[in-house]
């Protein structure tokens, strides 16, 4: 398995990816497109792959020494393997080296395995969205970890 940075030419296979998580943030193939392009903040798109197939990927936003994750997922049939595990360690890895205060993130409230991850890495509670998502309707919980 590898980890490396996403390329222009991976924006398929995220959005194969991500159409197939119910609880992955739905982009548009615009927003990929402008992701890779720059003009806004920063990103850090990483995949991961095996036999050169795309399994999962992350992508976290850069705001100065501020990093939120995105998104982050896995293959329906690679789930429970430990590659969300890889993928979040590596995109977190990527923040330390570059100096991040915190990172950031939300995710659904009944999304259980995500929540059980960051967790795992350190991550705290610090906030709730009422009603944040849609189909279904559902609260975003936002997480922090602290650098500091």
């Amino acid at each position: 398995m590898l980890i490396r940075t996403a390329t222009p030419a991976d924006i398929p296979d995220l959005i194969a990816l991500d159409r197939q998580a119910t609880s992955a943030a739905h982009w548009d193939r615009g927003t990929y497109d402008a992701a890779f392009a720059g003009g806004g903040p920063p990103r850090a798109i990483l995949v991961l792959e095996t036999d050169a197939r795309i399994l999962g990927f992350a992508i976290a936003r850069i705001v100065v020494s501020d990093w939120e994750i995105e998104n982050i997922v896995v293959a329906t049939v690679a789930q429970r393997s430990g590659l969300g595990t890889m993928l979040l360690r590596a995109l977190l890895e990527q923040a330390r080296l570059q100096n991040s205060r915190a990172v950031f993130l939300e995710v659904r409230d009944s999304n259980l395995a995500a929540r059980a991850l960051y967790k795992k890495f350190g991550f705290v509670e610090n906030a709730r969205r009422k009603a944040y998502y849609r189909n279904p309707d559902e609260d975003a919980l936002l997480y922090r970890l602290d650098y500091l």
